[in-house]
């Protein structure tokens, strides 16, 4: 699969190596010119690719949006009709800025993302984990247990694509619903974010049996 990764920050940069790792094919934007991530391109090898972030957009088949929540607006919205979005980004007023319909819970930051992005199918995943801990907590398949990466989404078929290559980096999905719903069980604040549970304890957590 081709992968889009829009930011080159930690979270972004580890999942390009994961996915790499995983045997997809990745092109990583950041904010600044595809010349300033000749380092990270060069570490990856030849399946990794620098590019802007309309380019990575174009190349995904799935794209990856680890960028500061308070720039969502700059993401490029246009090319992405049908496709997977993952939603990385988490809402932190601090360095984001206050959004009234956040702050008193009209929304989620992942209902914002989609309501922006009206093509693509976007699903939250890999946002409440801390990046070295998705670097370094992934079990091969057959672990008796694995740590749960919570996802919530719209979209059934995007889900199960998001919750695949999850499982591919050494995770267990769990399916925390939509992203009304379930955006809220797994942002910062909620009783999952940053816990590193197994996932049975996690489905526990959130509410769900599967």
């Amino acid at each position: 699969m081709h992968i889009g990764i829009i930011g080159a920050g930690h979270v972004g940069s580890t999942l390009a190596r994961s996915f790499v790792v995983a045997g997809h094919d990745v092109a990583v934007a950041n904010s600044r010119a595809p010349e300033t991530l000749h380092d990270l391109e060069t570490s990856l090898g030849r399946h990794a690719h620098a590019m802007t972030a309309r380019e990575a957009a174009d190349y995904g088949d799935m794209v990856v949006l680890a960028t500061p929540f308070g720039h969502y607006h700059d993401l490029p919205a246009g090319g992405l009709d049908g496709k997977t979005i993952v939603d990385v980004e988490n809402y932190l007023p601090g360095r984001d800025g206050h959004i009234a319909a956040l702050d008193e819970g009209w929304t989620t930051s992942s209902e914002l993302v989609q309501e922006h992005l009206r093509g693509g199918r976007v699903v939250k995943a890999f946002n409440a984990m801390r990046w070295d801990h998705l670097r370094d907590y992934g079990h091969e398949a057959g672990a008796l247990e694995r740590y749960g990466i919570p996802l919530s989404g719209d979209d059934a078929a995007a889900k199960r694509e998001v919750a695949d290559i999850i499982e591919q980096l050494g995770f267990e999905p769990v399916n925390a619903g939509s992203l009304a719903e379930g955006g809220r069980k797994h942002q910062p604040g909620s009783d999952v974010y940053a816990a590193d549970l197994w996932a049975e304890e996690m489905r526990a957590r959130i509410g769900v049996t599967a």
